[in-house]
């Protein structure tokens, strides 16, 4: 069996390609349905949020991979393509269709060895496991837990606060939806494994408390939730 000789390390100019395929194709996505795109009428479903989504995933799982001695080009270019077949794909399906795409692009845009290819569809492929961290590579903790800290905090808080108008909510509840960010940012932060991962969900869940408590504080006949631990 051969040795493979070249360097998985993708260039910056390599990377800029890759991100723009993936917005390219997640504004085709949507403009191929007939509807507008699956779920279009909430605006998180939109591709401009999906993308926006992806490079925040990317900047987070880049951050938590330097940290924990993950392979950083693995996990960037598999985060870019995490989500690459959601707005056409169902739920359970848009890992291994992200994976199938990926692997396509990585293919015929480049010259990269066999052994990083796979590795990068692999993590696509596995980054909606629901089971435990420990069970999955580092490169894949890495994805799954950025995926997971994109959900929690200011992102978090803002897409529920908007989430409130297509309920017909009025802002007395906001303090309510801003709890509901914080129990279900708390719950999801419990899977986390690496210091990194947990340090940024400590700190954002916080940054979400003191939000509610401005909140109360500022609007007297708000009303009231529980009291928030972490």
């Amino acid at each position: 069996m051969g040795v493979e000789i070249k360097e998985s390390a993708v260039s910056d100019a390599e990377f800029e390609d890759m991100k723009r395929f993936v917005s390219d194709y997640l504004s085709a996505s949507v403009e191929n349905e007939d509807d507008g795109g699956r779920m279009r009428w909430y605006p998180w479903h939109s591709a401009e949020y999906r993308f926006n989504h992806i490079l925040n995933v990317v900047a987070l799982s880049t951050d938590i991979a330097e940290r924990e001695g993950a392979d950083v080009d693995v996990v960037r270019v598999a985060s870019l393509f995490h989500d690459i077949s959601k707005l056409e794909a169902e739920q359970e399906i848009h890992a291994e269709e992200g994976a199938r795409v990926a692997r396509e692009f990585l293919k015929t845009h480049g010259d990269y060895p066999e052994s990083f290819v796979e590795q990068v569809c692999q993590v696509v492929a596995d980054h909606s496991y629901q089971g435990s961290l420990g069970d999955v590579s580092l490169e894949t903790q890495c994805l799954i837990e950025a995926d997971i800290l994109d959900k929690i905090g200011a992102n978090g808080t803002a897409l529920m606060l908007l989430r409130m108008g297509y309920e017909a909510r009025t802002h007395m509840d906001a303090a309510e939806m801003v709890e509901r960010v914080f129990e279900r940012g708390r719950d999801a932060s419990r899977r986390l494994e690496s210091d990194r991962a947990q340090s940024i969900a400590h700190q954002r869940l916080k940054r979400v408390k003191w939000f509610r408590e401005w909140l109360e504080d500022e609007v007297p006949e708000m009303e009231h939730g529980g009291e928030l631990s972490q």
